[in-house]
């Protein structure tokens, strides 16, 4: 359990440094059409999300994300081995 709080500490940071804040409206609120991001900026989140937390997401599982608490979820769901 304390890994997941590790790992949920370092996402929020990167969705911090994206000015998606996790609390109210905003974790359920759509990428595109409620935060007005351009897929560039979502794959860039996705990024570095992979890159800080040192995990790779299964592309046919992003294709599913839609928003930040989407997007948690799934990041939850991997092992974490390392």
């Amino acid at each position: 359990m304390n890994q997941q709080f590790t790992v949920l500490k370092k996402a929020i940071e990167v969705f911090h440094s994206y000015g998606i804040y996790l609390a109210g409206k905003q974790k359920n609120a759509n990428f595109i059409q409620q935060l007005n991001m351009d897929p560039i900026f979502i794959n860039g989140l996705i990024f570095e999300l992979e890159f800080q937390l040192q995990v790779i997401f299964q592309d046919e599982l992003l294709g599913e994300v839609k928003t930040p608490k989407d997007l948690i979820g799934l990041l939850l769901t991997i092992p974490q081995d390392n």
